[in-house]
């Protein structure tokens, strides 16, 4: 075994568990919140996943982050982050459904952060990503999702396919082509992540904070050992994205097997400013209120995009 990588997993496998003692405290306590029944804490498991980030244009990121504390997380020569997380929820307690995110990672604070810091200190400069379109598979996700959490979530075709050499999704809003991601299967590193990540979202004219924390054993690939495939379509969600710049040779890929991961129930929500009055961000509440808890999927994709998994 790679020295260097016989390292890494000894010293990942010693950092404790980032769930909080509440989540652990209130296990096999029932809730339910707009009409949808959870166990807590609210968990999935065996869940494979993937992800990758591209570096994209910085300024044209930051005019895709409302009001006027998010900040794009910056790289070196004016860039910032895309990320794309893809995750096949196997087992959840509102059924199975496929979650397509795409993201800018990002920094919340008075002012924008210095590179490299804010992935060392993330509790001192709040730093996640800004949620950009997030369909999933069913009602019920959005309807707890957006409902819930505030995270912009909307119906759509996916899929997820997973072979020996690539792992991919696709979403379709409608009939257009939303977003492919394929990524070349990274080796078997193995490293085992405990991890807590960020998410904000906008939703009713305010920022919509909330967390997750996931466990699994990640196959991981950087810089030039990374190789994806990224294609943009022209459905709603994206059409800002094409602005971007965003480069084709990805930061960093990432596959996941089979994860366990716990969404929390405790969030935190701030308003979302304007210099121009009258102006709001996010879905109004209305788009949740008529909403159903049903767990079927729409058609597969069906759009021919080039050679799949």
């Amino acid at each position: 075994m790679n020295p260097a990588l016989a390292l890494a997993r000894l010293v990942l496998s010693a950092r404790p568990s980032p769930v909080p003692r509440r989540q652990r405290r209130l296990a096999g306590r029932h809730a339910l919140v707009d009409g949808i029944p959870f166990v807590l804490p609210v968990n999935s498991a065996d869940t494979p996943a993937l992800m990758a980030a591209f570096p994209a244009d910085r300024a044209a990121a930051a005019r895709l982050l409302p009001g006027g504390e998010l900040h794009p997380l910056a790289l070196p020569g004016g860039r910032g982050l895309l990320v794309v997380t893809v995750v096949d929820y196997a087992r959840t307690d509102i059924g199975r459904y496929i979650e397509f995110s795409v993201a800018i990672a990002c920094t919340h604070g008075s002012r924008p952060a210095p590179p490299l810091l804010p992935g060392l200190l993330r509790g001192s400069f709040g730093t996640g990503q800004y949620v950009v379109d997030l369909p999933v598979s069913s009602e019920v996700s959005v309807k707890g999702g957006k409902g819930i959490w505030g995270m912009p979530k909307h119906r759509a075709s996916l899929d997820f396919r997973v072979s020996d050499r690539a792992v991919s999704s696709q979403y379709e809003d409608d009939g257009r082509l939303g977003m492919l991601i394929e990524i070349e299967r990274p080796p078997a590193t193995r490293l085992p992540l405990r991890v807590a990540a960020v998410n904000y979202c906008a939703f009713r004219g305010m920022l919509m904070k909330s967390s997750i924390y996931f466990e699994s054993a990640a196959d991981i690939a950087v810089g030039r050992w990374a190789q994806a495939r990224l294609v943009l379509g022209d459905a709603p969600g994206v059409a800002a994205l094409h602005g971007l710049g965003i480069a084709e040779q990805p930061l960093f890929t990432c596959f996941l097997p089979s994860t366990r991961g716990i969404l929390d129930d405790h969030f935190e929500s701030w308003f979302l400013t304007s210099e121009e009055a009258g102006r709001t961000f996010g879905e109004p509440l209305q788009s949740v209120v008529d909403l159903g808890l049903s767990e079927e999927w729409p058609a597969p994709p069906r759009f021919d995009v080039g050679a799949r998994p």
